[in-house]
């Protein structure tokens, strides 16, 4: 059986974070890694202010994260760090993969992509020494005065690269274009010849250092050394909790100088004798140096020549370990799975293992010796897994088990000044007002009761609901600072933080349990995803939907329709309109030879007299002069129209074709390939009747023919021929401001703001030179960067440009700027969708008169501009940054581009290629033409536009691609291009207009196949701005399992909330006896989950009130399965019950025990006011079993259990189960699946077992099964016509598929199962089921079905059978596109997607199994390489391309 495997949902928690100068050295970014994933965010205010801290600062506003880029690698990223290297223009990026490999990145301007300065690959035998399992993380830890960086190999070694010395020198970029200087000795080449930022690594052995050095659990580099000084914290000899008695602190750290030079490694520095449960070392910064030690209980800071001090943050440290170690009062906190990150001189961030956020403060004296540490919990906030600080005012705190989330910090001063002489009293501040005083009294009245009671928290339940922040700004104790003799006077300031959420991430991993159901609405066909994700009190409910189902309004029919525009009125200053745009007030619908005018208001109608043309067919209706008035422009006139009133009309001397506008400017094509540019101009601006269109007074030069232009207004202050926040020390003075505006010479940049204003804002009066002094000043690593102001450049409104993009029939690409009709950029043969469109003009010199150049007209005809059917030019993201621009070709392409900074050429942009891939195929759609007709309509026909820009629709901007597969593209506020495709039922969508209109606020208009047109809204309950359209519903408890329940519609769910449990259960020889202990207040007690059971609405997404079943005390619910069982008492026939299997968990000492729950769903009067409350679940059976029930399952109305070491099959009579049949099985069975009479069972360790139940003897036997030990994850069955597969996923992220062939060989006879194919895909699945293959109506069913799977790492995708013939055209295509596709990292996709046995000897890869994800890059290729690979495995692109149409639209669920 051959298959595909393809993730259509990329993973989305988010593991590594890391601050840098990605793109270049004036911006920070923020980059994140997660699985295989590295995206680059950037921060945009969200508005100004002139907030300042507590030392008089500004302060930064709040900020939103804008992603910048992503990529996509062929490995898991196991651990990332950043090198600062201002020589080479932006900094380096480190990151290891599994097992030791190591990649240099740096973002490439050229080909706005990652490319690998150097490769290191240590996974050699010899460096293994011998071992076959490697747990290490190969973690990367950079020098921070960047002179060298280090990973560890194996736990066992240390790989060392040395750095250049001259990378932190401040070059700058060597592609940014310095100006020429006449000097004497002008022979040197202008291009620095670059070397590599790396010198030649090699490897330490640890033993070598010092023989005790083993089973390593940190490194790190310290602070303020002369050479480069890593500290190592590591366990000689091992030992655990239950053994501290005999054997406690193990742990011991050394310090190692890195000459690297010499290659010479003295240990200068080691401690012994370190609590056994240390977790990490944190280097401390300058000027204290040092570094603290983390442990579970305990924290300890060491310095070379310094005492240590240590402190017990619980009482169990106490009797674990002889360090002496203070008591730290009032905390009891443990530190598994802490994060920390600098925010300061010796104060910390820390995030503990519940989400708490602590703000530690190491207070020293004089002599620079900590003497006290104080921690003040400051918020509650997500279960994190790495912090990252960026720009020192934002914390970032990336987490794998909720949303990521960006906070802001600021430090408030308490003003509380400890003399050392004096007793500590609480100081009571009096320089505050009484109003203030209040208003800080109410903002802490939680500081109290937090550190005990954390249901004192507020519960927020809004869309973050991860935050509550409480500050607790108290020093709690007198005895917290010692004094070392009265003459010493030192005094500390405590500066207590407040964290605000700025912005969060969506994140919907783990996805642990998926169910699929029906969507609530009545409307809405086709299934939905259910899925539990998150954990504690990040727990959620995920609804996901791939394709966009609108919200009906209402539809009525309209036949012969080709085209259709709304028209915005001109709408009065009403609230309401300012909030949503203006309301459409005309729809207008093109025929085949006219024009039909409706007027939309309350209801929607025809008129005549409007001033529209209706006798001719429209081919552009739109609104100029900010929506004052109209445009409407047919194939043989242009009209301008107010409010119902005719100002203008202008007759074209040739036949229209296509036209668009961007106001003020309007541009209309003929059908002979000439362009005429016309812009609106009012002569008396308060009389809305004195406006005409007059043409542009250079025209568009029409030889060679024009084949499309598109007219695009820019914004976002992207096409600017030097933009003034760039231009680097050069001061134009304030010639700008006498300036008058008729006067500016075309072609000279003028520099309307000169430094000052970026920084202050305009309103202050110093010359450039104090401004030059403090952006000299803020490079000083002493100032803190907020100075500068660093966020200031985003405020700055750009003025709005105006373009005209214009394809040639010789393949060229022009930009020319309006109004002066200036040629800027010029890109040749852009229809053979190459990866980069760069500007021909780079190096030239801006032609002065195009008529006389000949390599610009050369006449040639390109045959790939035929195929160009549609140009459109839109910006999208944040205040339109974003520029795309797309071209749609009638060979099934549609190529996007998006423009993005370089540093050379005219506008100082290039445009790059978005591999964009269209969830359910691509087909642009091919106008079908009866004879009848005559020409006229058929080039109509033809160019409809497919494309149409949408501005607020449901609050989005973005396009509508028309066709047999429409789409709705996005590029939301947050940066990522989103693809969502339209409900399969609906297509094809001949066109497509936004409505805004009263009964249908932001709305929009659509003809489906059936000419019914359809007046829509998007449902607002999902949010878009996501891969697929998703509903995150918070319950704050941990989901464990969500089923569909058919017959009543709803869900069932099984949910667990911690709680601290005080007392446990004792064997006393025959029975177990419960035990209360007090261990005081400073014991941390274990935290014991309480499960239950509820029904979840899918029409309102909460529980249904009085339907939650609370589970005993110490059950744990392992199983959740929606059964259809025979019911044999008062009726006959199947139906749908709720089995649930649990288990007792109470010690090791006391024998498992579990029950059995049937529940049965039943309906009931709803009580009144609340309609949703018609569902119950009434107990059918609940009893216990002789051992822990692990999985359920169905097979002929039976219900079949595995309890403990064997499986039973029972029969439910008169509310009892009777037993049937049993067997006896392996170590653990977790999963059971049946289909007909075969039951397959997955066992946690031994692999899985082929069962067969005969009915007739009533006996249960073994067929066949895996002889292998593989650690089972989820299982399902792959369905291809009469063949039937078992798909099994692994603990390391691997999928195998058997088979059970008793007439193969290798199978002894059908004892074994035969692995037929096997696929690394990276991440660990916990979730699988099946579906249908989709197929068009007229087709016969395809009798096959599509194995869908959910990932640990938020990602879903399926695997689906392929015919033979499919599946080897598509394997080579694979063996030779590996050849073609960009290796990030120089990682390879054939290693990364071979089968990873865990241990050796598992057998060779079977492989079999299809990478979708690498195939899918096919269609993105630029053409001449699609062609080179189709002639190199023998065959045509329209058939590759064929063959992946269909995988797509087989696939097309949700």
């Amino acid at each position: 059986m051959f298959s595909i495997c393809r993730q259509t949902h990329p993973a989305t928690g988010i593991e590594h974070a890391v601050s840098c100068c990605f793109f270049n050295n004036d911006e920070v970014c923020l980059v994140t890694a997660g699985t295989n994933i590295i995206k680059v965010f950037r921060l945009l205010p969200e508005g100004s202010t002139k907030e300042v801290n507590a030392a008089g600062q500004p302060i930064p506003p709040k900020m939103k994260l804008e992603c910048l880029a992503s990529y996509t690698l062929w490995g898991n990223v196991m651990s990332m760090a950043s090198v600062h290297c201002p020589s080479t223009g932006r900094d380096l990026l480190l990151v290891s993969f599994k097992e030791a490999k190591l990649s240099v990145l740096q973002y490439d301007p050229q080909t706005n992509n990652l490319i690998t300065l150097s490769m290191h690959y240590f996974e050699e035998d010899d460096m293994k020494g011998g071992w076959t399992t490697h747990p290490h993380i190969p973690w990367i830890r950079v020098d921070p005065e960047f002179r060298c960086a280090v990973m560890l190999l194996y736990g066992k070694k240390l790989a060392v690269l040395p750095f250049r010395k001259d990378i932190t020198s401040e070059d700058g970029d060597p592609l940014e274009a310095k100006p020429f200087v006449e000097n004497k000795k002008n022979q040197q080449p202008a291009e620095p010849i670059a070397r590599a930022p790396t010198l030649a690594s090699y490897v330490i052995v640890l033993k070598d250092l010092d023989e005790k050095i083993d089973n390593v659990l940190d490194i790190q580099f310290l602070h303020g050394y002369y050479e480069p000084t890593l500290l190592l914290l590591y366990e000689p000899v091992r030992t655990f909790p239950g053994r501290t008695a005999v054997r406690n602190d193990t742990c011991a750290m050394a310090g190692v100088s890195l000459n690297m030079s010499a290659r010479v490694h003295p240990v200068i520095w080691a401690t012994g004798g370190l609590p056994f449960d240390c977790l990490q070392a944190v280097p401390i910064q300058k000027p204290l140096g040092g570094c603290l030690i983390m442990a579970v209980n305990s924290l300890i800071y060491l310095n070379q020549s310094v005492p240590p001090y240590g402190v017990s943050l619980n009482s169990i440290a106490t009797h674990t370990t002889n360090f002496p170690l203070r008591i730290q009062e009032g905390v009891c906190i443990t530190l598994d799975g802490a994060c920390v990150a600098a925010l300061g001189e010796g104060r910390l961030a820390l995030s503990l293992r519940g989400g708490e956020l602590y703000v530690l403060t190491l207070l020293s004296d004089s002599v620079r010796s900590v003497r006290s540490f104080h921690l003040d919990r400051a918020a509650a906030s997500v279960l994190t897994a790495q912090m990252c600080v960026i720009e020192e005012d934002f914390l970032f705190l990336a987490s794998r088990l909720g949303n990521s989330l960006l906070l802001r910090v600021t430090e408030r001063e308490n003003r509380m000044l400890f003399s050392v002489d004096k007793p500590l009293e609480a100081t009571v501040d009096l320089t505050l007002t009484e109003a203030e005083r209040e208003a800080a009294s109410s903002e802490q009245q939680q500081q109290k009761d937090a550190p005990t009671d954390p249901a004192a928290k507020k519960r927020r339940m809004d869309t973050i609901s991860d935050c509550v922040a409480s500050n607790v700004i108290e020093i709690s104790d007198k005895d917290e600072l010692e004094v070392y003799g009265s003459d010493i006077r030192t005094s500390t300031q405590l500066t207590s933080y407040v964290f605000e959420v700025c912005d969060s991430v969506l994140n919907i991993c783990p996805l642990g349990a998926v169910s699929m159901g029906e969507p609530a609405l009545a409307a809405a066909r086709g299934v939905e995803l259910v899925a539990g994700a998150g954990r504690g009190k990040n727990g959620a409910l995920c609804v996901l939907q791939r394709s966009l189902r609108p919200h009906l309004v209402t539809a009525f029919n309209l036949p012969g329709c080709i085209d259709m525009w709304t028209v915005r009125g001109p709408g009065g200053a009403s609230p309401e309109t300012e909030a949503g745009g203006a309301p459409h007030a005309y729809l207008i619908l093109t025929q085949e030879d006219s024009s039909m005018i409706l007027q939309t208001g309350q209801e929607i109608n025809e008129v005549d007299n409007s001033g529209f043309m209706t006798s001719a067919p429209t081919i552009f209706a739109g609104n100029l002069g900010n929506n004052k008035y109209m445009v409407q422009v047919t194939t043989a006139a242009i009209r301008l129209i107010n409010n119902g009133v005719l100002l203008q009309t202008l007759q074209l001397e040739w036949v229209g074709a296509t036209a668009a506008a961007a106001d003020p400017y309007v541009c209309v094509v003929s059908s002979c390939g000439r362009a005429l540019v016309l812009a609106l101009r009012e002569f008396r601006a308060k009389d809305g009747m004195s406006a005409r269109l007059a043409p542009t007074r250079q025209g568009v030069p029409a030889r060679p023919g024009l084949a499309r232009a598109a007219p695009y207004a820019d914004l976002g202050g992207l096409l600017t021929a030097g933009h003034p926040a760039e231009v680097k020390g050069e001061f134009t003075g304030k010639k700008g401001k006498n300036v008058k505006a008729e006067g500016f010479k075309p072609g000279a940049v003028y520099e309307l703001n000169d430094e000052d204003e970026l920084l202050y804002g305009g309103d202050q009066t110093p010359a450039s030179m104090a401004s030059i002094m403090l952006a000299e000043q803020s490079k000083n690593p002493g100032v803190p960067r907020r100075m500068s102001r660093w966020w200031k450049k985003y405020l700055t409104e750009p003025k709005p440009t105006y373009w005209l993009f214009v394809v040639r029939n010789n393949g060229n690409l022009e930009i020319y700027s309006l109004p002066e009709m200036r040629l800027s950029f010029l890109v040749r043969d852009v229809c053979a969708g190459h990866r980069i469109l760069a500007d021909s003009l780079e190096s030239v010199p801006i032609i002065t008169n195009p008529m006389e150049d000949e390599e610009l007209n050369s006449s040639v005809h390109n045959p790939d501009v035929d195929k160009l059917k549609e140009l459109l030019v839109v910006g999208l993201g944040h205040k339109g940054s974003r520029v795309l621009l797309l071209m749609r070709f009638d060979d099934d392409q549609l190529m996007i581009y998006q423009a993005y900074k370089y540093p050379r050429g005219n506008l100082k942009m290039r445009f790059s290629r978005i591999p964009v891939s269209f969830p359910f195929g691509y087909r642009s759609g091919r106008t079908q033409t009866t004879p009848d007709e005559g020409d006229e309509v058929a080039t109509l026909r033809e160019n409809v536009r497919q494309l149409r820009y949408f501005s607020n629709v449901g609050g989005y901007n973005g396009v509508f691609v028309c066709g047999p597969t429409p789409y709705i593209l996005l590029l939301p506020a947050r940066g990522e291009l989103r693809v969502h495709p339209l409900a399969a039922d609906d297509a094809p969508v001949p066109t497509f207009a936004p409505f805004n209109n009263t009964n249908c606020p932001q709305g929009f208009l659509y003809f489906n196949a059936k000419s019914s047109l359809r007046i829509s809204a998007l449902p607002t309950h999902l949010s878009y701005d996501a891969p697929w359209a998703v509903r995150k519903v918070p319950l704050r408890m941990t989901p464990h399992f969500v089923t569909y329940h058919l017959e009543s519609k709803t869900y069932c769910l099984v949910a667990s909330v911690p709680g601290s449990a005080t007392s446990y259960y004792k064997f006393n020889g025959e029975d177990k006896e419960k035990s209360s202990e007090n261990k005081g207040d400073r014991f941390p007690y274990p935290s014991q989950e309480r499960f239950c059971v509820s029904l979840f609405s899918p029409v309102s997404w909460e529980i249904i009130p009085n339907t939650r079943i609370e589970l005993d005390e110490w059950e744990h619910v392992t199983c959740l399965k929606n059964v259809s069982l025979s019911y044999e008492g008062t009726r006959s026939g199947l139906r749908g019950y709720i089995a649930i299997g649990t288990n007792y968990n109470y010690s090791e000492d006391i024998t498992s025990r579990g029950r059995i729950l049937i529940y049965d769903i039943i309906d009931v009067v709803p009580e009144p006011g609340q309609p949703l409350t018609k569902n119950r679940f009434k107990e059918l059976y609940a009893k216990e079993q002789k051992g822990p029930v692990t999985a359920l399952t169905q097979v002929f109305g039976y219900l079949i259990s595995a309890v403990g070491q064997k499986i039973y099959i029972w029969q439910l009579k008169d509310n009892d189960l009777v037993g049937v049949a049993f067997i006896d099985t392996q170590i653990y069975v977790h999963r059971m699946l049946a289909v007909k009479n075969l039951i397959l069972v997955a066992d946690v360790y031994k692999s899985i077992s082929l069962l067969r139940y005969q009915a007739q003897h009533r006996t249960l036997s073994l067929v066949s099964r895996d002889f292998r030990t593989a650690q089972i994850y989820d299982m399902e069955f792959m369905v291809d016509n009469t063949n039937l597969g078992f798909l099994v996923s692994e603990a390391d992220g691997n999928f195998a598929m058997f088979m059970y062939q008793p007439q193969a060989r290798e199978s002894y006879g059908g004892q074994r199962l035969i692995r037929k194919c096997d696929y690394h895909l990276g991440q660990q699945v916990n979730a699988m089921f099946r579906i249908a293959a989709r197929h068009p109506p007229s087709a016969p069913p395809p009798r096959r079905h599509v194995t869908m799977f959910a990932t640990l790492d938020g990602g879903v995708g399926y695997v689906v059978p392929l015919t033979e013939k499919t599946y080897r055209r598509l394997l080579m295509l694979q063996n030779v596109i590996n050849n073609y596709a960009c290796h990030i990292a120089g990682l390879n996709p054939r290693a990364y997607r071979t089968y990873k046995p865990l241990r050796r000897g598992g057998g060779a890869a079977a492989r079999g199994i299809l990478d979708g994800d690498l195939v899918a890059l096919f269609p993105s290729m630029p053409n001449a390489e699609k062609q080179d690979i189709a002639k190199k495995i023998g065959t045509r692109v329209d058939e590759i391309m064929a063959d992946l149409y269909e995988i797509d639209r087989l696939t097309a669920h949700f």
